[in-house]
């Protein structure tokens, strides 16, 4: 996906990551309902587990329902 900044702005939708290269946006996330989204692989290089986070995260919010 590609995102343009502003449009997020007056969203109920918040930014979570940003490309430190290019400044797009790579991460949103809903402000109230357990949505997010990231534009990168989380599982890729340098390491596997330096995004397991967002993972843990993910099996977080699925246990919780």
């Amino acid at each position: 996906f590609a995102v343009d900044p502003e449009s997020v702005e007056k969203s109920a939708l918040q930014i979570t990551y940003t490309n430190g290269n290019d400044e797009t946006v790579e991460g949103i996330e809903h402000r109230e309902l357990p949505v997010s989204a990231v534009q990168f692989h989380p599982e890729a290089r340098p390491g596997p587990l330096d995004t397991g986070f967002l993972f843990d995260d993910f099996l977080g919010r699925i246990k919780r329902k």
